[in-house]
């Protein structure tokens, strides 16, 4: 009796040291040459995450550049287990989740109003992939910015990137710049600048702020200033190391990230604004370096050819690829977004 006494002490004690351990959590992050997002908003709210959320843990926060790994190849290290936490670059990892994509068809987000709705009334459902093929818990999603296009030689409108060669972020984005007669290439965002640089591309499509960190207009001499996306990305956990969490502690964790959304979201804002000043060379220039682009003014014709990519472009191109892996996808779009977009 005595033995087994000492036993079952022995068992507790060894269960309750093992609960009082720190939750170890290694977190993919963006990469650091993506801008300030990455600088001013993520990386110091994980370097600060235990005191900030007073959960007991310790947190290795590196960034996808820094540690060599594709962004690319984000929902693949999540589903491994190599990392607790990533970074979901949206655009980048759409090949292995087209769910994704729904988020941000060309021509669907034209503000960041539309953009919250659209990403929330889609949530549930990317939510549920995830889980599904990759074990992984989406646990929030925000914008980079309005995706613009940076051209080096001298542009007036989207029609004359007919016959250019356009950096573009994803398939939607590729299909738009067909549509317009434009050749989409597929490129790191780290090689977009000498790319420019050297002539491998002539336009390129990203948010100022990230052109801006980037010294794209160092080769660029225009911005063409109408939003075709708002580049939305998210952050996921393992779902191995969310159920080995207890419901309070997965709890602090939700409620910590739902404040890092909201504070991305209100930054990318107040960022875009800035650095639109920043790149022309206008004041105030907060937070980049001052440049001399020339930016276009936005005509009416270029603003109905984005309205009309959805439905013209966009969408059948991402549903075919999406029902390819879900028969759903299409139809839990319509009735989400599709019901009633951006609102």
């Amino acid at each position: 009796m005595a033995h087994r006494t000492l036993l079952s002490l022995a068992a507790a004690l060894l269960v309750s040291t093992a609960q009082a351990q720190p939750l170890q959590l290694k977190v993919l992050g963006q990469p650091a040459g993506s801008g300030l997002i990455q600088q001013n908003q993520e990386q110091p709210f994980f370097n600060t995450f235990a005191a900030e959320s007073g959960l007991d843990v310790n947190v290795q926060y590196v960034p996808t550049d820094i540690a060599g790994i594709p962004d690319s190849d984000g929902l693949r290290i999540l589903k491994s287990g190599l990392f607790n936490i990533v970074s979901i670059r949206g655009p980048q990892v759409s090949r292995d989740e087209p769910s994704l994509l729904g988020f941000d068809l060309v021509g669907l987000n034209t503000s960041f109003d539309a953009g919250r709705a659209n990403t929330r009334a889609f949530y549930d459902y990317v939510d549920k992939r995830l889980q599904s093929k990759f074990n992984a818990k989406l646990l929030g999603v925000w914008p980079a910015g309005p995706q613009l296009v940076f051209c080096k030689p001298a542009i007036n409108s989207l029609a004359d990137l007919k016959g250019l060669k356009v950096r573009v972020g994803d398939q939607s984005g590729a299909k738009f710049m067909t549509g317009l007669g434009a050749i989409g290439v597929p490129m790191p965002f780290g090689e977009v600048q000498q790319a420019l640089t050297m002539g491998v591309v002539d336009c390129a499509v990203t948010g100022p702020a990230s052109a801006n960190a980037a010294g794209w207009p160092e080769a660029a001499t225009t911005v063409l200033p109408i939003a075709l996306q708002l580049a939305v990305n998210g952050y996921a956990i393992n779902l191995k190391t969310w159920n080995a969490m207890s419901p309070e502690q997965q709890s602090t964790l939700q409620k910590a990230f739902d404040k890092l959304d909201d504070n991305i979201w209100n930054y990318s804002k107040d960022l875009y604004e800035d650095a639109m000043r920043c790149n022309a060379g206008e004041l105030p220039c907060n937070q980049g370096k001052s440049y001399k682009l020339k930016t276009l003014p936005v005509t009416a014709a270029d603003q109905a050819t984005v309205a009309a990519a959805v439905e013209k472009t966009s969408l059948p191109a991402w549903a075919a690829q999406c029902n390819a892996v879900d028969p759903e996808c299409e139809s839990v779009w319509r009735a989400t977004i599709g019901a009633h977009p951006g609102q």
